[in-house]
Parts: C-alpha cells; sequence; structure tokens
C-alpha cells in the first residue's frame, strides 16, 4: 500500500516476486523526484514506472486543458487546479481486486476489506515494513471462503477468485493494449459488470475516457447539478448524457467535477449535456 511521509510517497512493488521499493517526492512545483531500490537496474526502473504512471506524471494533458479551458463547467475547475492527474494504482489487477471489494458497500468498509487483504495475503518488506498487495497468482490460490472471513461477501470473494485467475493464467492481459479484449472476457463472469471494468480502465490501465458511471457519487452529484435539488439522483444513463460533451476525457473530467463537489466550489453544469433527472432514486449499478 501507498504510504506518505515527509512529503516523499513510498510504495513495496514485486517485479517476477523480486522486491522493490519505490518512492516519490517533489522538491519544486515544477518537478517530481523518483528513487527506487531493488535487485537489479531493471527491477529498479520498473519500479519507477510503475510509480510514475500511478501518479500520472507523464500524462500530456494539454488537449484536455485547451479544448475546455473556456467551458461553462470545467473551465473555471481547470483554473484553479491545473495540476490536477488522476491517481491510479501502480498495478491494473490492484485496480481491479479493489474495484471487486468496493461494489455496492461504503468506501470505509471497502479500504478496511482491502487492508485485511493486505496484511493477510500481501508480502512485507522487513526493511522498511512496507506491504504490497497480493498479486493475482496468490488471489487465484485463495479459497473465497479465506476472503470472506476478512469480510468481503461470499458472492464477491467468488467473482475476486475467478478473475485472478483469468489474470493469473495469461487468458486477461491487463497490460495489453487491446483492453477491450480483456473487459469481454472479464465482463463474462458474473459478478463483474461495466462499472468495475470502468474502475480497471480509469485507475488501472490510463483510460481517460472511461467513466465509472454507476458510481453512487456520480448519480447523486449529476443529480443535484441538473435539477438543484440535493434529493435527486439520476440514473446511470444520465451520468453518461452528462459527461458525454467531454469525450474522450469524461473520465478525467468526472474527477475533476467530483474533486470540486467535495471541496464545495460552485460548479455551472454545461446546458448542452442534456440530462434529465428525476426525483426517484434508482438503486446504483455498480457491479
Amino acid at each position: 500500500m501507498l504510504s506518505a511521509r515527509g512529503g516523499t510517497v513510498r510504495r513495496l512493488l514485486h517485479v517476477d516476486g523480486r522486491p522493490a521499493v519505490v518512492g516519490a517526492s517533489q522538491p519544486a512545483a515544477d518537478r517530481v523526484c523518483f528513487a527506487a531500490r531493488a535487485d537489479t537496474r531493471s527491477d529498479a526502473e520498473y519500479a519507477i514506472s510503475r510509480l510514475r504512471f500511478a501518479l500520472g506524471v507523464d500524462d500530456d494533458l494539454r488537449p484536455f486543458h485547451e479544448r475546455f479551458c473556456d467551458d461553462p463547467m470545467l473551465g473555471p475547475l481547470l483554473r484553479r487546479d491545473a495540476t490536477r492527474r488522476t491517481r491510479r494504482r501502480p498495478e491494473p489487477f490492484e485496480a481491479l481486486a479493489w474495484a471487486i471489494c468496493g461494489q455496492l458497500i461504503e468506501f470505509q468498509r471497502a479500504a478496511a476489506i482491502q487492508r485485511r487483504i493486505v496484511a493477510r495475503f500481501g508480502r512485507r518488506c522487513p526493511q522498511t515494513g512496507l506491504r504490497d498487495v497480493p498479486d493475482a497468482a496468490r488471489v487465484a490460490a485463495l479459497a473465497p471462503a479465506e476472503l470472506e472471513a476478512l469480510d468481503l461477501s461470499g458472492p464477491r470473494a467468488i467473482t475476486l477468485v475467478r478473475a485472478a485467475r483469468e489474470v493469473a493464467s495469461g487468458r486477461v492481459d491487463l497490460y495489453d493494449g487491446d483492453h477491450e479484449a480483456g473487459w469481454r472476457r472479464l465482463r463474462a463472469i458474473h459478478g463483474i459488470g461495466a462499472w468495475t471494468l470502468e474502475v480497471l480502465a480509469l485507475q488501472g490501465q490510463g483510460r481517460l475516457d472511461q467513466l465509472p458511471a454507476g458510481d453512487l457519487a456520480y448519480l447523486k452529484l449529476v443529480g443535484r447539478l441538473t435539477s438543484r435539488d440535493p434529493r435527486t439522483r439520476v440514473a446511470e444513463a444520465g451520468v453518461r448524457a452528462f459527461f458525454a460533451p467531454y469525450e474522450p476525457w469524461a473520465g478525467l473530467a468526472g474527477e475533476y467535477v467530483l474533486a470540486a463537489a467535495g471541496r464545495g466550489l460552485a460548479i455551472t453544469p454545461p446546458a448542452r449535456a442534456g440530462t434529465r433527472s428525476s426525483t426517484r432514486r434508482p438503486r446504483p449499478v455498480r457491479g
């Protein structure tokens, strides 16, 4: 798990089973420094590349900013927070596993389950005390009951083990450029739906075009913005319609709006979004 202390973030990763401790700090506003300790230089370089990915430092977002700098909703948010990046997971399987753990439960409970999984099945660095998230092969070897004992529901435990087996066997390549092929295979697993795959895509594969539209936070936020009634929620289709004008950066646009709402900033919804709101409260689609 990512550790932050004294302005430095650190993470234990594994490269073909070999440990690598990687860290990053920001000594100046326009500079981020990375360092890693591993058995080989290539392992250290790989660990640095994964942390760079997780922090999004190599993302070129100039086209996004240039296109939407005058947008009535995003323009003011971009000017307030021009350096925002999508915070991602260093490895895509971690994003997939945590998405499955987070289906239809509150964030705090999901985070507690994740910590238990890491403590029970993750690998620990004796020098730093850092722990890594168990990889697909480790999770694939588990019995679902072992995950249930950590408060993961039975159906989700089965889903997680099945997904891990697909990844560990090589039948699903989460790094392959043909992400859609992997998504189709994962979608065939009972318990994996659009929301899970969109979280994987956005947080694990760097796909800024993917928006987890079924997330309850989006259903509530878009309902409030389009109706000015805090009790209103929209259906998943309404969220997609709201962010459709921001394709192919819908996922990044969504994160900007969520972050602004979390800070209590004023948000002007785009008139062209065409989202129909309702006072009905549909159950969030998060599978």
